[in-house]
């Protein structure tokens, strides 16, 4: 399987709905069993809420601030930022060129931890 970011990010915005009103902004690339490869580029203001399988986001330009866990963290091309499933996170202060692969994967409720 191969998927393109210049093809994904052209697909956005995607639709809009009553969660995103300015159009979804992000689009699935692939899928295999648990795990689903997106492009997720969020402009104005981040609305997305707990996912319920663990993710990765790999950020590949711009910056944003990133909200979890309680504080902010700056993030910027290069970063990489894991989420466990159903924990609350979003972006904030995004650069109008912040563009983030985002893995889903494993069970819903997450993998268990060691």
């Amino acid at each position: 399987m191969k998927t393109s970011l210049a093809d994904l990010v052209g697909r956005l915005p995607g639709p809009v709905t009553p969660t995103w009103p300015g159009g979804e902004p992000f689009t699935v690339g692939m899928r295999h069993g648990s795990m689903s490869v997106e492009v997720f580029a969020p402009r104005g203001t981040d609305f997305q809420g707990p996912h319920e399988q663990d993710e990765l986001y790999f950020v590949v330009s711009g910056s944003a601030e990133f909200e979890h866990g309680g504080g902010i963290t700056p993030t910027a091309q290069g970063d990489v930022l894991f989420v466990a499933a159903g924990e609350t996170h979003c972006f904030h202060r995004m650069s109008e060129d912040f563009v983030t692969w985002v893995v889903f994967w494993g069970p819903t409720g997450g993998e268990a931890t060691g």
